[in-house]
């Protein structure tokens, strides 16, 4: 993994650190990691920050393929199910990111944990949020990752881009959130970790709606 460490470029310093550090401060309030919840597994996110030559913000996602068990197809943070062998979930986010993207640990800032989210596919996701490299070489695995997405985080501030909707799940009613954009549709467990983000950033795209469900 050595190699991967090659050809980086040093992050805009004067336009990241103020984002940076208003991050830090925020996700520091959240509470300590909560124990397990009865019947959800256990999981977790890396949701990938990262700062181009222009000082511009922009989080990476991943496009699952269409062979993986649950949100075949869907845009999401890469992550996965805590393994026994994982001492919290911090490890599972980032070993599951080196699986999925081929991401070096060693190579991501952690700025915080982000309000675990509870799905309808019977999962607890507890999002980390962490600054990584760019340029970088990623090395995504194809079995389980159809395609990078680079996006920049303002593109989710504009509310136009944002909608809440009805969705049922096993004969379970609920409300989900929708992000479209660039013909790229965000939806579900992602998207309300995307709202809780904003949140962090006084940004409530959903007029209204600042706690909407949001679950998957």
């Amino acid at each position: 993994m050595l190699s991967c460490l090659k050809g980086i470029s040093v992050i805009s310093m004067a336009m990241s650190r103020p984002l940076v550090s208003l991050l830090k401060s925020r996700l520091a309030l959240n509470p300590p990691e909560p124990a397990a919840t009865p019947g959800l597994v256990p999981a977790a996110v890396l949701a990938p920050l990262f700062f181009k030559d222009g000082g511009e913000a922009h989080l990476l996602f991943t496009q699952r393929t269409l062979t993986l068990k649950d949100h075949r197809g869907q845009i999401s943070f890469p992550g996965g199910v805590r393994r026994p062998e994982d001492p919290d979930l911090l490890t599972t986010a980032l070993r599951e990111t080196r699986e999925e993207i081929g991401l070096d640990p060693r190579v991501v800032e952690l700025l915080g944990a982000l309000a675990p989210v509870a799905t309808m596919t019977g999962y607890r996701i507890t999002p980390f949020l962490g600054l990584i490299p760019h340029p970088y070489e990623f090395h995504p695995n194809p079995q389980e990752v159809e395609r990078l997405l680079l996006l920049p985080l303002e593109g989710f501030f504009d509310p136009a881009r944002w909608s809440s909707r009805a969705y049922q799940y096993q004969g379970r009613n609920t409300m989900v959130c929708d992000w479209r954009g660039d013909g790229e549709l965000i939806w579900g467990a992602t998207a309300r970790i995307l709202l809780n983000l904003l949140a962090l950033l006084d940004q409530h795209p959903i007029p209204g709606d600042r706690h909407a469900t949001c679950l998957d």
